[in-house]
């Protein structure tokens, strides 16, 4: 069985009365790979905004394996230092990763947050040497229309996490940049500037599924 583990922020753990781009990843998967699969992680929960804490199991639909590695306000810098021990315990094989924005906002620069890339991946490949990583850059959200340094530091980040996963990709290991899905707007696509709705999920599920088949001959093309 193949055992996928997305990673995330905010944007994928997900807020009480959503599906998720996990959900919708799901639901392409289940029609569009070919053997058995599940995904995979030591947390079940969205986020509750009435608590504010990871409280919430009200999916929109919770009839899916809703296992993931994501918190709201976590970035990567919060994840070097557990995914070693999830990869091992969960025995994933396929890391899903979107992170990035939170480190950039409060936490670290692009060239920081690059080097705490390289610390995920290293931690994650000292657990299962043959991990696949596919890793989505950080989406624009409504920040960066008023911050221009925090704008600089986006872009530059996802500049350096390109020549990262460059540099990090090997046959046995694959790590895989997984092009930002071309026409995702944070006015369109978000419920908040930030946080995906419907189409913002449909759009990152996609991105996700349409790298896989094309780089890696998993799956097939994306139907919403």
């Amino acid at each position: 069985m193949l055992r996928f583990m997305p990673v995330g922020d905010s944007m994928t753990i997900g807020s009480a009365g959503d599906h998720t781009w996990r959900y919708r990843l799901w639901r392409h998967l289940c029609t569009a790979y070919d053997g058995p699969f599940t995904l995979v992680g030591p947390r079940e929960t969205l986020h509750d905004p009435s608590t504010d804490a990871p409280t919430s199991y009200a999916y929109a639909d919770p009839a899916f394996p809703r296992a993931h590695l994501a918190g709201w306000g976590e970035g990567w810098q919060h994840m070097v230092p557990l995914i070693g021990d999830v990869v091992r315990s969960c025995r994933a094989d396929v890391l899903l990763v979107s992170l990035g924005l939170i480190d950039l906002g409060f936490y670290t620069n692009a060239e920081q947050t690059a080097d705490n890339v390289r610390a995920f991946v290293a931690a994650a490949r000292s657990a299962n040497p043959r991990v696949a990583v596919a890793v989505l850059p950080v989406l624009p959200n409504i920040r960066v229309a008023a911050d221009t340094t925090f704008a600089e530091q986006v872009a530059h980040f996802n500049d350096l996490l390109a020549k990262t996963a460059a540099d990090l990709d090997e046959p046995r290991s694959p790590l895989l940049l997984v092009p930002p899905p071309a026409s995702y707007d944070f006015h369109t696509d978000t419920y908040d500037g930030t946080h995906p709705n419907e189409t913002g999920e449909h759009r990152i599920a996609a991105a996700f599924a349409e790298a896989m088949w094309q780089e890696w001959d998993l799956g097939g093309p994306y139907e919403a």
